[in-house]
């Protein structure tokens, strides 16, 4: 989610995309930096902070001249946040910026050191320019170099790309957003439509494999291949309100709608599904064949991810797990020892009650196990070992993207630990691979009809009650759902594993009380049934989600809403969305403030 601007045109760059920048300050990053071409030599300046402090910098200082450059803010993904790391990166005269994660930076990365090119970061970028210069060094021009290095790169990639010796500006875009904006004798790349939004409102969005090349006010776009390609000029009337959120009226809504992106990025360079393998290059794991329990702890969403977790790991690798609120965690005794692993999941990495399980943990010598999404952060550099998500940053309060980058790096952690131990077989581990690789495209096949789920809304949003019931891996599934109709709705809603119903819930039901079933056709499914019917005795509206198209209920529930089948450990991921959605239009039509909900805050840092 890092933020890529570059200018070529008839104006000064500098104030430009400075100002584009800052507009793209809401994505959330941890440094800045910006390079500005002026007849044959580049100025850079990079600074670990915010827009503001290398604005400081390069503002008023006549080496950064020039109508043509590259700036970038970055969101860390390999390398703590540090100026060293910052981009724009340099190689020879090549300078790079870039959004994406290379998944095969280690190898080429040794490839090169071995042909005597020399690394000054940490960052998977960096591989970039060195590529493309190993390449000019053989005599290729400029822009056959460029493609050259695309076809060697494995991952994801939008990229800005400039040379001292070269009047040209390139662009390349794969599995990564890049937008060229195109105005009156000047173009624009960006990430996003707001950075540059004030400037044009013409657009070309690159697809997969385009390269654009700005040379002499005019634009160019090929593929890899160098075939030249034809693209379509937008125009994209938003307010620069709108834009910030990419069109939608919320930062919630774009990043339930970001899920199948976040996901992808979460697994790339991990799953190795030919060598039925996950690996993680940034964990080192004790001999974990002395580990007697893992314990998984956080608060909130990412706790109910852990529940999860528990059963992924309980069903496939047999080690018990335990489950914890950080907040009770803190303020009892548990036992725990060296022969422990403690995970703890957190969206920040600066959650207080968690960072106090940490603490514990560590002091009764148990190895820590952060899994987070902010590289950086008190988890990230205090726990033994991290697992990073790439969800991007999540601007919304009331969290979507982040659960379920957090349950796909707990599943992946399930294989990795189950292939060390080896109680799960490369031919399992392959398939499970193959599944959670499917697991975006059929997110994208629940948002595709989230126009039934706005209609579900629009018929329950005057309800003030709602209870949620599911059974086994669906029941924290339903927690989730819960809490995120109560977040942002502010409308009461209980979960509850569907065979307690008898205990206690039951007396609420009638014809005002809606119940949410998750009921996929799994171990549980005849259980649920029976607990729709007892609903349906008593008058209760039934909204059913399941995997199931002859569901034996369907006929007799007051909604259905299919979803996408999955094996098991990864239906709550697909059963997630539509409940996300369902709290999200619910909150919409009631017209309250969906990105800050009332009383609470992005990060609990206190008590």
């Amino acid at each position: 989610m890092c933020g890529i601007v570059g200018y070529k045109g008839k104006n000064e760059a500098c104030d430009i995309l400075i100002e584009a920048l800052k507009r793209l300050e809401y994505r959330g990053y941890d440094s800045a930096g910006i390079a500005l071409w002026n007849e044959g030599r580049i100025a850079i300046e990079r600074k670990k902070g915010k827009v503001d402090d290398l604005k400081k910098i390069v503002y008023n200082n006549d080496s950064f001249k020039g109508k043509m450059g590259l700036a970038h803010t970055r969101w860390a993904t390999h390398g703590t946040p540090s100026e060293r790391n910052a981009h724009p990166h340099k190689a020879d005269d090549v300078v790079v910026v870039h959004n994406g994660i290379i998944e095969n930076y280690i190898e080429l990365k040794t490839k090169l050191k071995d042909e005597g090119h020399k690394f000054l970061s940490d960052t998977d970028t960096e591989v970039i320019p060195h590529l493309i210069t190993n390449h000019l060094r053989k005599g290729m021009n400029f822009i056959d170099a460029v493609r050259a290095t695309l076809k060697e790169l494995k991952g994801s990639y939008a990229l800005g790309i400039i040379k001292e010796t070269e009047k040209t500006l390139i662009a390349a875009k794969k599995e990564s957003p890049l937008i060229v904006g195109v105005g009156e004798g000047e173009y624009f790349i960006a990430s996003d439509v707001p950075a540059i939004i004030n400037r044009t409102n013409r657009f070309i969005f690159l697809e997969d494999n385009d390269v654009a090349i700005f040379k002499d006010g005019t634009l160019l776009l090929i593929n890899v291949d160098g075939k030249e390609v034809q693209r379509k000029v937008h125009e994209v009337y938003w307010t620069e309100a709108m834009a910030e959120k990419g069109g939608y009226k919320h930062f919630m809504l774009k990043e339930i709608f970001e899920q199948p992106r976040a996901i992808s990025d979460t697994l790339i360079g991990r799953i190795k599904e030919e060598k039925g393998l996950v690996e993680f290059e940034e964990l080192k794991l004790p001999d974990i064949s002395k580990m007697k329990k893992i314990w998984m702890i956080a608060c909130g969403t990412s706790y109910h991810a852990c529940i999860i977790g528990k059963h992924m790991f309980e069903a496939n690798l047999r080690i018990p797990v335990e489950t914890d609120i950080a907040s009770e965690f803190r303020y009892r005794d548990p036992i725990l020892g060296k022969n422990d692993m403690l995970i703890l999941v957190s969206q920040s990495g600066e959650t207080a009650d968690t960072i106090a399980a940490m603490k514990e943990g560590k002091k009764r010598g148990a190895y820590t196990l952060s899994v987070c999404n902010v590289l950086g952060s008190t988890l990230a550099r205090e726990a033994d070992g991290v697992i990073f998500t790439h969800a991007g940053p999540e601007i919304g309060v009331a969290s979507t993207k982040a659960f379920t980058t957090q349950i796909s790096v707990l599943f992946m952690l399930m294989l990795h630990i189950g292939k060390k131990l080896g109680k799960m077989q490369s031919d399992e581990i392959r398939n499970s691979i193959g599944e959670i690789k499917k697991i975006p495209h059929k997110i994208q096949t629940i948002l595709d009809m989230s126009n039934v789920i706005e209609e579900l809304a629009r018929k329950y949003m005057g309800f003030k009650d709602f209870l949620y019931l599911g059974r086994g891996i669906n029941y924290p599934t339903v927690q989730e759902g819960a809490l995120k109709l109560k977040e942002i709705s502010y409308i009461h809603a209980e979960a509850y594993a569907a065979g307690e119903m008898k205990h206690g819930p039951i007396a609420l039901i009638d014809e005002n009380l809606p119940v949410v079933f998750v009921s996929p056709n799994d171990h549980t499914y005849k259980k649920t049934c029976g607990n729709m019917e007892e609903v349906i005795t008593r008058r209760g509206r039934i909204l059913l989600f399941t995997d199931d198209n002859s569901h034996e209920m369907a006929s007799r529930v007051d909604n259905l809403f299919i979803l996408p089948k999955t094996i098991y450990e990864l239906q709550p991921i697909l059963s997630v969305v539509p409940l996300q959605l369902l709290a999200y239009y619910i909150a919409n039509f009631l017209g309250t403030d969906v990105d800050q909900p009332r009383n609470l805050a992005k990060s609990v840092t206190v008590e």
